[in-house]
């Protein structure tokens, strides 16, 4: 992606994920959006709490460390404080107020600040359009990864289109006992 587009692309990726979860916690029960799609797996609300960890403690911070010429640590998920999930609707909320003042600052950056290098802690020398790229494929992943969980009770439920492999690149093999 050549680095003018990079960062009107990424800005919309970045802007349709708050209203992506926003009109999912509001609109589907907490029961769905908490089911995990299958053991060890993160449900969609597992998810949404891992957006809202990076929104906080990773990239807008990052984006600032590269800025300001520094380098900055790896980010371990599984080191957060356990979350209470059981109020999706919020945390969309907060989500999408952390990622409005992270697009405010995005919107700062010109395609000559994608060169900028700083250190990751784990991976070494990264320029700040490769953040930016990661920023965008993170949302797209875990958003992919929500959408699968809700997806799992229909993937059970229907049936010969199930055993025929519509949904082959999605099911993770539930049974409808789980």
């Amino acid at each position: 992606m050549k680095p003018d587009d990079l960062l009107p692309r990424a800005r919309a990726v970045l802007t349709t994920t708050p209203a992506r979860w926003l009109s999912l916690t509001e609109t589907l029960p907490v029961d769905d959006l908490t089911r995990p799609p299958a053991p060890d797996q993160w449900s969609a609300a597992e998810c949404l709490r891992h957006l809202l960890d990076v929104e906080r403690a990773v990239f807008p911070i990052r984006v600032r460390a590269f800025l300001a010429g520094q380098d900055f640590p790896g980010f371990d998920p599984d080191a957060q404080p356990p979350a209470d999930l059981s109020r999706p609707a919020e945390m969309a909320r907060e989500f999408a107020g952390l990622r409005e003042q992270s697009l405010a600052l995005l919107a700062q950056l010109t395609p000559a600040d994608l060169d900028r290098t700083a250190r990751h802690a784990e991976l070494g020398p990264v320029t700040l359009g490769d953040m930016i790229h990661e920023w965008a494929a993170h949302d797209l992943n875990h958003t992919v990864q929500a959408e699968r969980a809700l997806m799992q009770p229909f993937i059970i439920g229907c049936g010969p289109w199930r055993t025929a492999g519509y949904f082959a690149d999605h099911d993770v093999g539930g049974s409808e006992t789980d």
